[in-house]
């Protein structure tokens, strides 16, 4: 009987994995490691709105990343968020991403647990004693292979991160990304912008970083297809907020949208605003101490 109940498992398992994934769809490759990195929070020392200064000794911290690489990890490419958040993969509704991990941390182990696709259990990446495999546990110096899919449900934003024995102080420390998720048909935007929102080393972070000068600048031109990738990890709820501009939640016009731990949302909308404005999140102490940034439109 044992038995019995073992193999109808595995068949519907096999079954909702097969069924999640269309007839279609390509194959995405991507080469990530967990590289150890010195990382400022407040990397020019201050906050342009106030003028306190900060000593970089106390806003600097020695932290793991996730880092892209070229096939078989031969060389690092250039982070476009300098390491926070990791890099983020994009994939279409039908595609199997092969994510190729390594290990670089000499200290610790590390993983990769994906949210929003389908995967087998050895490619969920979050450690269970007695249960899980080695992709929940990757030790220093060996790497793992994660096999995704993304189905007809998975088109959006999602986050990954750590879920190793060293989860906790990973993610703290900013170990973890985006994955965008486009449907079969859907136009690609001319401009992406990913927005972590998390507490880190005592301030409120977009990124990694806090307060203007610090987190990301995003740009823009009137007429851009634009979209807006919004995470949150840690213990706080967020209210996201784009001055000047509104999209639509379940077809109502907004222009605050909340995001919790763990969750997250993409907006889209066409750029016709000119001007230099604020994106932050609504918690006045959140924007007070770090989690406020600058998004610059341009005209043709």
């Amino acid at each position: 009987m044992f038995h019995l109940r073992r193999l109808a498992f595995f068949a519907a398992l096999f079954v909702a994995l097969f069924a999640a994934q269309p007839a279609f769809g390509g194959t995405r490759q991507y080469w990530v490691a967990a590289v150890p990195q010195p990382w400022n929070i407040v990397p020019n020392g201050q906050d342009a709105l106030t003028g306190m200064q900060f000593d970089p000794a106390k806003t600097t911290v020695d932290t793991v990343v996730y880092r892209w690489f070229t096939p078989h990890w031969r060389k690092m490419l250039p982070a476009e968020y300098g390491g926070i958040p990791g890099p983020t993969i994009h994939a279409r509704v039908g595609d199997v991403i092969f994510v190729h991990f390594m290990n670089l941390d000499l200290n610790a182990p590390h993983s990769m647990h994906f949210h929003g696709v389908h995967y087998a259990f050895p490619s969920d990446g979050s450690y269970i004693p007695g249960f899980s495999g080695p992709g929940a546990n990757v030790k220093p110096g060996k790497s793992f292979t994660y096999r995704l899919v993304a189905g007809r449900d998975s088109v959006g934003v999602w986050p990954y991160h750590d879920h190793s024995p060293s989860m906790m102080d990973s993610i703290q420390g900013g170990m973890y990304g985006a994955l965008s998720i486009l449907g079969r048909r859907e136009r690609a935007p001319d401009r992406e912008f990913v927005v972590f929102l998390e507490s880190m080393g005592g301030f409120m972070t977009i990124d990694g970083r806090a307060f203007i000068g610090n987190t990301p600048v995003f740009h823009a031109r009137v007429g851009d297809r634009v979209q807006w990738d919004v995470l949150a990890l840690g213990d706080e709820h967020h209210t996201f907020h784009v001055h000047g501009h509104r999209w639509l939640e379940h077809g109502t016009p907004v222009d605050v949208q909340t995001v919790g731990p763990a969750e997250s949302f993409r907006i889209r909308w066409r750029e016709d605003r000119p001007g230099t404005w604020y994106y932050h999140c609504h918690v006045e102490s959140h924007m007070a101490n770090g989690m406020i940034g600058l998004y610059r439109v341009r005209r043709r």
